[in-house]
């Protein structure tokens, strides 16, 4: 067994209970991961340890089976880009936002994309209806009112039921590369706050992340008005936080917006103290150089380098594209999505 599996099994503190573990994993977890399962079980024997509650034991299951079956639905899909779509469940099928929402689906699936929702009614059913059931996610809650399941994801096998909020918010984030958000209540209000929050903490990769109203529609221009005269005005963030979002009441700039943002870009990772970003194609050096030139106030130090596949320290994932590294400074996350900009614009 692998040496960081031994490690993180002698954590447990007790010799015999490490034996038991390596020898269930042996006979019943046949999976390169085993290192991972091990702290798992060594999670669940302090849980025992510590003489945990019956109902916080019974949160953490039911915490764990859900995103079990979640990741298992998901999985077969995972070389497919998704986008998160939320809005209020209340939005009567007439409406104009309902259309535009409809109108927006339709053009993601045109595009190979599949679209996940919360599967209620409202602007969740405009996704699945825009989007077809083919190229649909269905992400709900159990409430005691108002949530239903709509009849275009109803019985599909890409529907997973939540009964907590945070691992389905949790999946809606993990799953995206992208989140739109229509005119809702509370809860699209809770849902965009926490994806820009976590794509400016750098808990979350960049992605885009689309505000769209109806034609002629106010509601997310009035919301951008209050986050800047509350939110920027007095500090609570930075001017380049307001990069973060996109707000439109154009379907097709929206799906633009989406589409051109991974024209060059393809997705990003950690290695060590470098933030690594993959790239469909390579730059050129001038290219390079006018990004040195324009970024180089989020770097810690270095410069801005681009190789032509992976770089040591990473794994082969991914060896067909090119890389571009620089030693960010993990802070100034609205500058670094104008920087993905300029790599799909060069």
């Amino acid at each position: 067994m692998a040496d960081t599996h031994s490690r993180s099994l002698k954590t447990a503190g007790h010799p015999e209970r490490q034996r038991a573990i390596e020898e269930f994993l042996r006979r019943f977890a046949d999976s390169p991961d085993q290192d991972l399962l091990g702290e798992m079980m060594v999670t669940i024997c302090r849980l025992a340890a510590d003489g945990t509650g019956r109902g916080e034991l019974k949160l953490l299951n039911s915490a764990v089976k859900e995103l079990r079956y979640a990741f298992k639905i998901f999985a077969p899909y995972s070389q497919i880009r998704k986008v998160t779509i939320f809005g209020s469940s209340r939005t009567p099928p007439d409406h104009p936002e309902y259309l535009q929402a409809d109108r927006f689906a339709r053009g993601m699936r045109e595009n190979d994309w599949m679209v996940i929702t919360g599967a209620g009614d409202g602007i969740m059913r405009a996704g699945h209806d825009g989007a077809g059931r083919d190229a649909s996610f269905g992400v709900a809650i159990r409430l005691p009112f108002e949530q239903k399941t709509n009849p275009v994801i109803a019985d599909d096998a890409k529907l997973v039921n939540f009964k907590y909020f945070f691992t389905r918010k949790l999946v809606f984030m993990k799953e995206a590369s992208a989140v739109v958000l229509f005119p809702g209540g509370f809860g699209t209000q809770d849902e965009g706050f926490e994806a820009l929050t976590l794509v400016q903490t750098g808990k979350s990769a960049p992605i885009p992340i689309v505000m769209i109203d109806a034609p002629g529609g106010f509601y997310w221009q009035h919301w951008r008005t209050y986050v800047a005269a509350e939110l920027l005005r007095t500090n609570m963030i930075s001017p380049e936080d307001m990069n973060l979002f996109k707000l439109t009441d154009d379907a097709g700039t929206a799906v633009q917006e989406i589409i051109q943002f991974y024209r060059r870009y393809h997705s990003s990772r950690y290695v060590n103290d470098l933030f690594v970003m993959r790239l469909n194609s390579p730059l050129s050096a001038d290219a390079v150089e006018r990004l040195n030139d324009t970024f180089g106030g989020i770097m810690t130090g270095g410069r801005i380098e681009q190789y032509a596949g992976p770089i040591e320290g990473e794994n082969d994932e991914l060896p067909d594209k090119a890389r571009l590294t620089l030693a960010f400074d993990r802070k100034s996350v609205g500058r670094l999505r104008l920087l993905i900009n300029e790599v799909n614009r060069a």
